[in-house]
């Protein structure tokens, strides 16, 4: 499922609420650092001369559907097609955000979805600051399962490098986890293992995040045998954390 237009919904997000969807990366195919197995949106495709909305084009589309609700949002979220952070003009495209919010609609806040490949890049930086939730991804602490479930096309990135970038916000973010099960290409795909979770769990203690949101697959998927992890195992994962001080909000 592709999102066909700059400004998409609003939609009633399981974590967020009313949102405004905002989608940066062309609306005829996916771009991104990362090729998710889970991705609804599909998996990456080609394309010679991709089209991004300029600045311009994105503040009238983001003025119109704004103009168009009939309630305020609870929040304007950057995700759509790909890895927003990837748009040249990130930086001011959300300033441009924070001011039209600041004029119509005050109350709401600003989300970025992003998989954390771009935190390094200080434009990347500057821009996330400005944002209200910086929704940052970790799928696995463990290599071989990072590169299995997101596909990373760089295929040298490693789990240490985005932890690194991660410890750069001292917990001022929250981490996004997606869990599931399955197989692709002969191989099992599982981060929900004994394995896995203890890895996961000492890597949110070591980052310390404001918030962590766990959440699983919830439509269709362009692998087909990925299986969607029930409420009753989500709890049990989230319990130890919780436990432990940690506010982890469950989508499921």
């Amino acid at each position: 499922m592709l999102f066909d237009t700059i400004i998409y919904g609003p939609i009633h997000s399981r974590r967020l609420g009313v949102s405004l969807g905002i989608n940066l990366m062309p609306t005829d195919h996916k771009i991104c650092t990362f090729d998710c197995v889970y991705c609804e949106c599909g998996f990456n495709s080609a394309c010679a001369q991709p089209h991004l909305p300029t600045y311009d084009e994105y503040m009238v589309a983001l003025k119109k559907g704004l103009a168009q609700m009939t309630v305020s949002p609870d929040v304007l979220t950057f995700s759509g097609n790909g890895e927003p952070t990837l748009h040249p003009d990130f930086l001011r495209i959300m300033q441009g955000t924070c001011a039209l919010r600041d004029a119509l609609c005050p109350s709401a806040k600003i989300s970025v979805l992003s998989n954390s490949t771009q935190l390094a890049r200080e434009d990347v930086r500057q821009a996330l600051l400005l944002a209200d939730n910086r929704i940052l991804k970790l799928d696995s602490a463990i290599d071989a399962t990072m590169r299995l479930i997101d596909q990373p096309v760089n295929e040298e990135l490693t789990v240490a490098q985005i932890k690194q970038m991660l410890l750069g916000w001292k917990g001022d973010f929250i981490l996004q986890t997606c869990f599931l099960r399955g197989h692709y290409k002969g191989q099992t795909i599982d981060n929900t293992t004994p394995e896995e979770r203890q890895a996961w769990y000492q890597m949110v203690r070591d980052l310390h995040p404001k918030q962590v949101m766990i959440y699983v697959i919830d439509r269709a998927t362009p692998v087909p045998t990925l299986e969607k992890i029930s409420r009753i195992e989500m709890e049990q994962i989230a319990e130890p954390l919780r436990q432990e001080g940690f506010d982890v909000q469950i989508s499921a």
